[in-house]
């Protein structure tokens, strides 16, 4: 099962992609429905959009936006493997990531279908 966290209007829709490949993707729209969904139901590969936490409320504390939700696989879906997209502007802030969760890819947005094809037959 691909889990798509679908929280940002930057996240692409490839599901047209995921049915091709013959993986069963699962769309939230949210972080805590994300998780509920990951504690129900171990993913097997997420995909999700990286927000780096400036001087707001990820600061400190979080990286970004995606620490909570990879806090909780680490104790419910251990063995997923992870498919991070960020922006140009973004995307060297995902090694402060990286240095605490393993993420199988890191792609920078805009990413095409034929580079999260690539990413998927690599890990599938």
């Amino acid at each position: 099962m691909l889990l798509s966290v679908m929280d940002s209007p930057m996240h692409p829709n490839f599901s047209g992609l995921y049915q091709r490949m013959g993986l069963e993707e699962q769309r939230v729209g949210s972080m805590r429905k994300a998780m509920a969904l990951i504690k129900a139901q171990a993913p097997d590969i997420v995909i999700c959009v990286f927000e780096y936490g400036y001087a707001n409320n990820y600061a400190g504390v979080n990286i970004s936006n995606l620490d909570v939700m990879l806090f909780s696989m680490q104790r419910y879906s251990p063995d997923a493997k992870v498919v991070v997209l960020a922006t140009k502007s973004e995307i060297r802030y995902v090694d402060k990531l990286q240095d605490i969760f393993p993420l199988q890819k890191v792609l920078q947005l805009p990413a095409s279908e034929q580079q999260m094809e690539a990413v998927l037959q690599d890990i599938v």
